[in-house]
C-alpha cells in the first residue's frame, strides 16, 4: 500500500523553489509513496518533470481538498488566514521564535486539530538540522550584497533581482559588476555555519582576496556588540542562527555617530530576524523583496548612504540547485514519514509543535 504525500504550490511572490525535486519524488515513489503535485507555473521545475517520474498532478492550491490523512509539504509559510488547519503540514512556518503573527498561526492548528512539522526544527540525533538552505542563502545573500554595493558605487540603488539559471551565471554577473573595484572588504558573522560558508564561497569566487574576507564566529563575537569593526568594511553579512537574546551587532546611534568616517555601504541580513524581539540588527524594521531588494538606513544628514538587503527567501535566486540540494538532504527523513509515530525525527518535531502550541494558547488566555 502506498503512503500519500501532497506537494503544494508556493504562494509567496518570486518563490521558485520546491521542497521536493522530481528526482527526490522518484526515490520517494520507489520507497512506497504516492505523491500528488499541485500544478505550479512559478516553480522552477516544470509540471511535466514531476509527471515523468510518476507523480499525479492536481490543481494549483487545491491542498485544502486533500484527504485529511495526507500530509501536505511545502516550503514557505501559508498565506495569512483564520481558516482552521486540519492536515499535517510540513513547511517553514517561522512561528516558533515568537515572530510576528505566531499566535494567530498556531491558533489555526489548534482550531483545526492539525499538526505542524516545521522544517527548521527537523533534527538528527546530534541536534543538527537534517536539511537546510543555509549554504545557498549565504551564497545568494553575498551575491545580492555585492550587487547592491556595486550599484551604490555607481550612484544607484539595486533594481529587481531575478533568479539565475545556475551558479556560474550568478558568479559571472557579480564579477562583471565588481570589475575594476579592488580592495572590497566584506565581514561575515557566523562564518563557520552553513550560511556563512556559502557567503565566504561566493566572495572568493567573485574575486575578493582572502585577507579582505573577514570571518567571525562565536570566538570573535563573544565579547558582545555593538561592533565598530562592522563600520570599517564595505559589505557586512549576518549569517547567525539566533536562538536567544544577544547584544546588538550594530545600532542606529552607532551609525549616525560614525558620520562620514563610515566605510560600510551594505548590510545583508540573511538571518532576517526582523520581527524577532531579539533582532541583533535593530537598524531597519521591514523585510525587503526581490522587486525592491534594498531599503535605506537612517544615517543622518549628508552622510554616505547605507542600505539593507533583508530578503527571507534568498536561495530562490538559485532555485534549481538549492531545491535539489535541500530535497536530497530531506529525503532520508521523508522516507520515515510513513512511520512518524515511531521515527525519532518526527516524534521530536511533533513534541516541539505541541510545546509551542501550548505556549501560544496559554499566552492567549
Amino acid at each position: 500500500m502506498s503512503y500519500p504525500l501532497w506537494l503544494r504550490c508556493e504562494r509567496k511572490a518570486f518563490e521558485r523553489r520546491s521542497a521536493l525535486s522530481p528526482s527526490t519524488c522518484k526515490k520517494l515513489i520507489a520507497g512506497g509513496y504516492f505523491i500528488s503535485v499541485e500544478r505550479d507555473e512559478q516553480r522552477i521545475f516544470d509540471d511535466k518533470e514531476y509527471e515523468g517520474v510518476g507523480c499525479t498532478l492536481v490543481p494549483n492550491n487545491s491542498w485544502p481538498t486533500a484527504p485529511l490523512t495526507t500530509p501536505i509539504i511545502g516550503l514557505k509559510e501559508l498565506e495569512v488566514s483564520t481558516e482552521p488547519l486540519k492536515h499535517i503540514h510540513v513547511h517553514f512556518a517561522h512561528v516558533y521564535k515568537r515572530q510576528e503573527g505566531w499566535k494567530a498561526c498556531l491558533n489555526r492548528f489548534h482550531q483545526g486539530k492539525g499538526t505542524l512539522y516545521d522544517l527548521e526544527f527537523l533534527q538528527d540525533a546530534t541536534g543538527r538540522r537534517v536539511a537546510a538552505f543555509g549554504f545557498h542563502a549565504g551564497f545568494a545573500g553575498a551575491a545580492a550584497g555585492a550587487l547592491a554595493f556595486a550599484a551604490l558605487k555607481e550612484g544607484k540603488t539595486l533594481g529587481e533581482l531575478k533568479p539565475f539559471s545556475e551558479e556560474t551565471d550568478m558568479i559571472s554577473a557579480v564579477k562583471a559588476k565588481l570589475s575594476g573595484r579592488k580592495g572590497v572588504k566584506a565581514l561575515v558573522i557566523g562564518a563557520l555555519g552553513r550560511c556563512g560558508r556559502g557567503a565566504v564561497d561566493l566572495f572568493r569566487k567573485v574575486g575578493l582576496d582572502d585577507p579582505d574576507i573577514i570571518q567571525w564566529d562565536l570566538a570573535e563575537t563573544a565579547k558582545g556588540g555593538p561592533f565598530d569593526e562592522i563600520l570599517d568594511v564595505d559589505i557586512f553579512i549576518n549569517c547567525i542562527y539566533l536562538t536567544s537574546k544577544i547584544p546588538p551587532f550594530l545600532t542606529a546611534s552607532q551609525i549616525q555617530r560614525a558620520g562620514k568616517t563610515r566605510r560600510l555601504s551594505v548590510i545583508i541580513d540573511v538571518s532576517c530576524d526582523t520581527t524577532n524581539p531579539f533582532n541583533p540588527l535593530p537598524v531597519y524594521s521591514v523585510n525587503t523583496t526581490f522587486d525592491k531588494p534594498t531599503i535605506p538606513v537612517d544615517v543622518g544628514p549628508e552622510n554616505p548612504p547605507l542600505r539593507v538587503v533583508a530578503i527571507d527567501h534568498l536561495p530562490t535566486l538559485l532555485p534549481r540547485e538549492a531545491s535539489e540540494q535541500f530535497s536530497a538532504d530531506l529525503l532520508p527523513s521523508l522516507l520515515e514519514l510513513k512511520n512518524r509515530e515511531s521515527a525519532r525525527v518526527w516524534t521530536e518535531a511533533e513534541a516541539l509543535f505541541k510545546e509551542k502550541l501550548a505556549e501560544a494558547m496559554s499566552s492567549n488566555a
